[in-house]
């Protein structure tokens, strides 16, 4: 094997998280292989897929560790990654094909320094983690916590409690929907010196409520290939620089991008435009700082027309009745696409009327972004990561006749 080994660490998230950071301190200091964190709870189809894209040397599991070997191919050997990588993330593009995230040990270091300098954490400072440590937001709070002095207290999931371990903790990184769940379950968020939140766009809504109720809400922006979150509340980290580009793509550069993606120089080639990373997202840069619209293959085409989703979401988060929401393109014979709006009411006996929340999206988009279905659920579909799961949804408003009623 050349290069540098990489172990698949496939152990429960919070009875190894011990192990998890142990590991994950060889690796970046060099002193073990490279790891390749993977969630336990995944069907083994999944986690089977994950490991042919990502050819690991060895699996470790609670029951110890062995060889890995591909399907099919017996004898081949990938080899191992660049003798600079610490970490590989498995995810899945739009299209669901798993691919690995090769990034540095210097990438997540710098990272985590420029996000603790950027939030003031002082040396000490403990980090609750409730986000799956086989995703970059998870091992980020993993490499906060070891660039700190200090173990992260890593917990399942949140629901609509934070627990006494909380207590312990003067940070934490939430995405929307637990910060959501939590302020209405009125837990005391105001005892955390920051609540990082990433991973989905912020409704102003929420961040509203949240700041009243005494929380510090420090909003991300970034991906899996820039370890995590590079822009904080609109700002880039320290030696991360962004522009926009062709159509309005995000572009991003500096210390924190990726080496990569394991054993696919072509997706590589394709991500990567003169040491810039060409993103999926659509947005603006004015006087410094990052605005961002929305994905670009999210983007619906409703009679000529873009929209949105993010922004049409934003202005029905507002709307009296709208707990959470979700916009989606639907396919549509007239319209080519229909902006279908998927909400969870906050009286299901009175849901909101598609009729008012076309005329309070109006008032503040074009009239072609006003949605023209509604769907109502009892709760969103969510990914491991805690993002809105869209195949989901789409799967449940291709069965709703768009008029509002719940499924």
């Amino acid at each position: 094997m050349t290069g540098r080994p990489l172990h698949a660490l496939l152990l429960p998230q919070v009875a190894s998280a011990g192990r998890l950071l142990d590991a994950l301190a060889s690796a970046l200091d060099g002193s073990g292989p490279a790891i390749l964190p993977l969630d336990s709870r995944l069907p083994r189809a999944r986690v089977a897929a994950l490991l042919e894209a990502c050819a690991p040397a060895a699996v470790e599991t609670p029951a110890g560790t062995r060889r890995w070997r591909p399907a099919g191919t017996p004898g081949r050997d990938a080899g191992g990654v660049p003798a600079e990588v610490a970490v590989v993330i498995a995810t899945s593009g739009s299209t669901g094909e798993p691919k690995g995230v090769q990034l540095a040990a210097s990438a997540l270091l710098h990272s985590a320094r420029a996000s603790l300098d950027r939030i003031g954490a002082r040396a000490g400072d403990r980090w609750l983690c409730p986000l799956p440590t086989s995703h970059v937001a998870g091992l980020g709070v993993m490499v906060r916590s070891l660039a700190s002095g200090t173990a992260p207290v890593v917990v399942q999931r949140l629901g609509g409690r934070l627990g006494p371990a909380a207590s312990r903790c003067a940070h934490v990184s939430l995405v929307p929907t637990q910060l959501r769940r939590l302020l209405a379950a009125g837990a005391d968020l105001a005892r955390f010196g920051t609540i990082l939140l990433g991973g989905a766009a912020a409704p102003a809504g929420l961040l509203a409520a949240a700041r009243a109720a005494g929380a510090r809400v420090v909003t991300t922006y970034g991906m899996t290939e820039t370890c995590g979150g590079c822009v904080y509340d609109g700002v880039p980290l320290a030696g991360v620089s962004v522009r926009t580009g062709a159509g309005g793509r995000i572009e991003i550069t500096g210390p924190v991008l990726f080496s990569g993606y394991r054993l696919r120089p072509d997706l590589t080639g394709q991500a990567m435009a003169g040491g810039w990373l060409v993103t999926s997202d659509i947005g603006a840069v004015e006087a410094g700082r990052v605005s961002v619209r929305g994905r670009a293959d999210e983007m619906i085409n409703t009679g000529g027309e873009k929209v949105a989703p993010g922004e049409v979401a934003a202005a029905l988060e507002l709307c009296p009745g709208v707990r959470e929401v979700v916009v989606i393109g639907q396919p549509d014979p007239e319209w080519g696409e229909r902006v279908t709006a998927v909400v969870v009411a906050d009286d299901p006996a009175r849901p909101p009327a598609l009729p008012a929340l076309r005329a309070a999206v109006a008032q503040r988009l074009p009239r072609y972004a006003a949605p023209r279905a509604l769907v109502l659920v009892a709760e969103l579909p969510l990914l491991a990561s805690g993002k809105p799961d869209l195949a989901a949804l789409r799967e449940l408003s291709r069965d709703d006749d768009g008029a509002g009623r719940p499924l």
